[in-house]
């Protein structure tokens, strides 16, 4: 019995890195500058891009604390998601559905990314960026995407730069709002 009371490995540095995640993608600059849509779907797909970034890395690290702490942000988002859909009174009885759609569309939306990421393909990442978070917008045209592509690269390379000691106690940084990488 006591053994459920008991919290799950990184959990609340987990959620710390998730609100971290979620801080940078509500940057007014993406919305404002690049033209991606201030909905719903918009702000959860750039909170997508940032957390599967975050998650990436902490899975390729070699000390076996990166994958679980990388386990405890995508738990503290899909925790978020189900919070999220409550307050704004999805009933009970659909929230699992509702959650496992998300789950399907952020995993693969981080395989796309992923995949674009560790073959150095700026195009590829930009034409998943395009499809994703810019679906069906007019905004959507190749500068905006180009741009977000931009700064998910530089994104990464910040992550991957910063030590895992720093990310178990929470720290995280992000790059600076990219004015100076739009192309």
């Amino acid at each position: 019995m006591f053994g459920l009371l008991r919290r799950r490995p990184h959990e609340r540095t987990g959620f710390e890195l998730y609100s971290a995640a979620v801080a940078a993608a509500r940057e007014p600059w993406a919305f404002a500058v690049l033209g991606v849509p201030d909905s719903l779907a918009g702000r959860f797909d750039l909170i997508s891009m940032h957390v599967a970034l975050l998650i990436r890395r902490l899975r390729a690290d070699p000390d076996p604390r990166g994958a679980l702490l990388g386990q405890a942000v995508f738990d503290a988002m899909f925790a978020d998601m189900d919070v999220n859909l409550r307050e704004m009174g999805v009933g009970d009885m659909s929230i699992g559905k509702r959650v496992k759609g998300l789950w399907e569309a952020w995993h693969g939306r981080t395989l796309a990314y992923e995949a674009a990421l560790d073959a150095g393909d700026s195009p590829a990442l930009a034409a998943a960026i395009s499809r994703n978070i810019f679906a069906g917008h007019a905004a959507a045209d190749a500068a905006g995407p180009q741009a977000l592509a931009a700064y998910a690269e530089a994104l990464a390379a910040a992550l991957a730069a910063q030590p895992l000691a720093g990310l178990l106690s929470g720290q995280l940084r992000f790059p600076p709002t990219p004015g100076d990488i739009v192309p």
